[in-house]
């Protein structure tokens, strides 16, 4: 992997991890156009999303910073019943990462097809969540929270879009606007650290081993440009949850997903040198 292909990788996760379009899915396809796999793909993929995370953190600071206050206080208050709520979304997630993961790995290198017909479904669940009108809106409970978790878990095929399917289950569970983009963004941090962390350790084993070469300069380019796109694309799809657009990026993933089923079947053969030689 060299800048280059380091800078459009690290743009392509740092707006799509908050835009409703898959960032595991479109990341998937670059990789795969680029013919980038194995523990360089790995090391890559790790940093970029703890630059989206750190992106997150800078973007609603205020947010974070008023969870962390709130949170040593002796009574019950609106701090501790969010961090309540996260929590409880990590559950399927957990439960997916602890005895799952292995067999989602695999499914990452079964082709595109398989993210083709997720980007479906992500387009599928965007419109209609666009078109669905609950009959009321009311804060987030713990019976939500674990629903949106649940799509959350579903979110970590490939094309499945993590903040598309969360929020577009939020609108469809009732709750507002305004508060299903924050939680969507909240909600993913320790998830995507826990698998960090857990990640790592694979890079630490295989930096032994000898069997990654992925340069510094790649991977400093690639969290630098995930951390700057990942940072104008939280603050734009919170502009864009609140005034009810997601129908757009329905479509975007159905566009994009009959391409990525139409090059898997080897009718886009024709893309592959002018990809090659960039």
């Amino acid at each position: 992997m060299d800048w280059l292909q380091a800078l459009i990788l690290g743009i392509i996760q740092g707006l799509t991890e908050y835009l409703p379009v898959s960032s595991s899915g479109h990341l998937t396809i670059a990789s795969t156009l680029f013919g980038i796999e194995g523990d360089d793909n790995l090391t890559f993929n790790i940093v970029v999303h703890v630059a989206t995370v750190l992106s997150t953190l800078v973007i609603l600071w205020k947010e974070v910073a008023w969870l962390f206050k709130g949170l040593f206080n002796k009574t019950m208050n609106d701090e501790k019943r969010y961090w309540l709520n996260i929590i409880v979304s990590m559950i399927p997630v957990g439960i997916v990462g602890v005895f799952f993961k292995d067999y989602v790995e695999s499914i990452f290198g079964a082709g595109l097809g398989i993210v083709g017909f997720c980007l479906l479904i992500t387009a599928a669940l965007l419109t209609f969540s666009y078109y669905y009108k609950p009959s009321h809106t009311h804060d987030i409970k713990l019976k939500d929270a674990f629903i949106i978790g649940l799509a959350q878990a579903v979110a970590v095929l490939p094309g499945v879009s993590r903040s598309g399917s969360t929020i577009a289950t939020g609108l469809m569970l009732g709750n507002r606007k305004e508060d299903m983009a924050q939680f969507s963004f909240l909600m993913v941090i320790p998830p995507i650290l826990g698998e960090a962390l857990l990640d790592g350790m694979k890079i630490v084993k295989s930096s032994a081993e000898g069997s990654s070469d992925i340069s510094l300069m790649a991977l400093i380019v690639g969290f630098l440009a995930a951390f700057l796109s990942g940072c104008l694309a939280c603050k734009w799809m919170i502009s864009i949850v609140k005034r009810g657009k997601l129908v757009y990026f329905g479509i975007y993933c159905a566009i994009v997903g009959l391409a990525a089923i139409a090059y898997s079947l080897g009718w886009l053969d024709w893309l592959r040198p002018i990809i090659v030689d960039i």
